[in-house]
């Protein structure tokens, strides 16, 4: 049943265009669940000079089934001309969490 999940993490601007962006995503069925972290700071490079900036990590929960379909709404929905969309395996999961996520993205 593990190899039914990913893990996707993503960075935003702030709590208000993260909640947008995962609500949608919830409520489309792409995701079965998100996490926000408020209050990351991420340190990168960005057009040759390194930047810093204040941001929200989303952490989502869906399907490689609905993979293509997650990503591709996930970059229309994001302000980001390169957004950080990570998806993640996890070796290890319950099984009734992992089932509860397979029931809750459209597949």
């Amino acid at each position: 049943m593990n190899d039914n999940i990913l893990i996707v993490l993503c960075t935003f601007p702030d709590v208000a265009k993260a909640r947008e962006t995962g609500t949608a995503l919830v409520e489309s069925q792409l995701a079965a669940c998100v996490n926000l972290i408020p209050a990351v700071e991420s340190i990168y490079r960005w057009e040759g000079k390194v930047e810093t900036a204040g941001e929200v990590l989303a952490i989502f929960k869906t399907t490689p089934e609905a993979w293509p379909r997650f990503e591709a709404r996930l970059r229309e929905l994001h302000p980001y001309d390169v957004p950080e969309i990570v998806a993640l395996r996890p070796e290890q999961v319950a099984e009734s969490y992992a089932r509860w996520v397979g029931e809750s993205v459209i597949q």
